[in-house]
């Protein structure tokens, strides 16, 4: 069965929506350098208190340095840190050491098949993978949240090619989730924009989007 992750929660409200609907994992989104959905670290904290033990709390985080990072966690107390910029593999024991438990998620994010290679590479030291649509080499760094669509033949590729978890990020929504889940086989999908009306969580699309993940997995 397709694990659900709902990103960019913003408020009780939203948090209990998408928990209610059935999502496997709730993500957080802290300061970042563009794009939707940061909120300020205590209210991360304040929302992943809620979480219940059968979901996980993502915490997205742009730092990169392992001192930054560990701080991220403990200001926020989340289960799982996303680790959407590219993180060097000799920051991960650093994180291990210091946050025992926690789970560690790297994004790739797919602007060509150079993409692959990295992702092989990163799955060496993380417990899942995440794939998007971002820019990390941009001038402003785009890390997510995009609502753009990669070329899923090179997700489906990493998949192919490693042993942990991956989610599948970017442009998705009720109307294609079914053949991205086709097409690339995650173990997990990961939306925001897709499922929001003026930047907000909307029920009826939620809906949808659970209804197709069901219909595909």
């Amino acid at each position: 069965m397709v694990r659900v992750k709902i990103c960019c929660i913003r408020d009780q409200g939203e948090l209990n929506m998408a928990i209610g609907t059935g999502a496997d994992a709730i993500g957080l989104v802290g300061r970042m350098p563009s794009g939707p959905g940061p909120i300020p670290d205590e209210r991360i904290r304040a929302l992943a208190a809620y979480v219940p033990p059968s979901v996980s709390a993502f915490l997205l985080t742009s730092e990169t340095e392992g001192a930054e990072i560990i701080a991220h966690q403990q200001r926020t107390l989340t289960d799982t840190i996303q680790l959407v910029d590219h993180i060097r593999p000799e920051v991960f024991p650093e994180l291990r050491r210091s946050l025992p438990g926690i789970r560690l998620v790297q994004v790739i994010h797919i602007m060509d098949e150079s993409a692959i290679d990295f992702a092989i590479r990163a799955a060496q030291y993380s417990d899942a993978l995440l794939l998007d649509s971002g820019n990390p080499g941009a001038t402003i760094k785009t890390l997510g949240g995009t609502g753009n669509v990669h070329n899923w033949k090179y997700s489906a590729r990493i998949v192919q090619s490693v042993s942990i978890p991956v989610f599948l990020a970017g442009g998705l929504h009720g109307a294609n989730v079914g053949e991205a889940i086709e097409t690339v086989q995650p173990f997990g999908v990961d939306v925001c924009s897709g499922l929001r009306t003026n930047g907000r969580l909307d029920q009826r699309k939620l809906d949808v989007f659970m209804e197709e993940v069901g219909k595909a997995g």
